[in-house]
């Protein structure tokens, strides 16, 4: 198959209609909506085209290295406290939803960028922009350029209706329960110098984000459990606890990164039989956030919903 270089817009047949990517993202619903929280899992795809594959210079296991691989599933039992769990199918590597829409690499593309573009943002100076350059330790994901075309296709197709659904999710959470949390799930590599030491960081923008109240039931529960905690370093938090946490408009926003040392494999990629202890712990931590957030809005009106 040819390049990217060689073809062009890899988007021609159409990045929407990949049977890989369909659907793009799905939301796994509580049987009742009773609590305001909202659980979403970016990085957790793992589903590749084969166009994108043949267009790379690397393997699937390399690329696969850097996904947020089974978070989604350490948070599926939480969508039983009452909270919906939104989640992406398609891999970062092809596609970043935690990055501004148009955070893009000018050194990646064929054409010209819109004049939109975030071209300088210390993401984009690192290779991870919306359309990563880069995976894992700075290993250049193509063989060549992009075209633009191809860009705004994916970005159109999967960054855009994404947000359109986290953000209905957490506006229909704020109307019902007068707020709205979102817990955006990721996850961190362990052999990092600044992660070793952790087994999460809670990121909420040095308190832009959220309350302090909602880190807190968060940091309390994981704590009560013997696990490492850590606020905003050397994970603040993203683009998505930019967009969505609102205090002051009562939307909450924080992100938590697991260290993936606790429940799987990280050079095979295999989830351990561990990760079972640890998804127990995360349901915890979000059950002392509900139990918190009854306190916050009173019980009657959290059991009237």
């Amino acid at each position: 198959m040819a390049g990217v270089g060689e073809r062009g817009a890899m988007g021609e047949r159409g990045w929407a209609a990949d049977a890989a990517l369909q659907p793009p993202f799905d939301v796994v619903e509580p049987r009742v909506l009773s609590a305001p929280l909202i659980f979403d899992s970016p990085h957790s795809g793992s589903r590749y085209p084969q166009r994108f594959l043949a267009a790379s210079r690397l393997d699937a296991l390399t690329l696969r290295r850097s996904e947020d691989a089974f978070v989604d599933e350490l948070f599926l039992p939480c969508v039983a406290l009452g909270a919906p769990l939104l989640r992406a199918h398609f891999p970062r590597a092809f596609l970043d939803v935690n990055r501004e829409p148009f955070e893009l690499d000018p050194q990646m593309f064929e054409g010209s960028l819109p004049e939109s573009a975030n071209t300088r943002s210390l993401r984009v100076a690192a290779g991870l922009g919306v359309i990563p350059r880069v995976v894992g330790d700075a290993q250049p994901i193509y063989k060549g350029r992009i075209a633009v075309a191809d860009a705004l296709e994916r970005i159109a197709a999967f960054h855009r209706p994404y947000h359109q659904r986290l953000g209905g999710l957490v506006e229909r959470a704020r109307a019902r329960f007068g707020m709205a949390i979102l817990i955006d799930c990721h996850s961190m590599p362990s052999n990092l110098a600044e992660v070793g030491a952790l087994d999460f960081v809670l990121g909420d923008q040095f308190g832009a984000s959220a309350a302090g109240w909602v880190v807190d039931a968060l940091e309390a529960a994981l704590l009560a459990r013997g696990y490492r905690v850590r606020r905003n370093k050397p994970y603040a938090g993203g683009f998505i606890t930019d967009r969505y946490g609102a205090p002051a408009n009562a939307r909450h926003a924080v992100q938590i990164e697991i260290n993936r040392a606790l429940y799987m494999d990280e050079r095979r990629m295999v989830k351990l039989e561990r990760a079972r202890t640890l998804a127990e712990a995360l349901f915890a931590a979000a059950e002392a956030l509900v139990a918190r957030v009854v306190v916050e809005l009173g019980a009657g009106r959290l059991a009237a919903e």
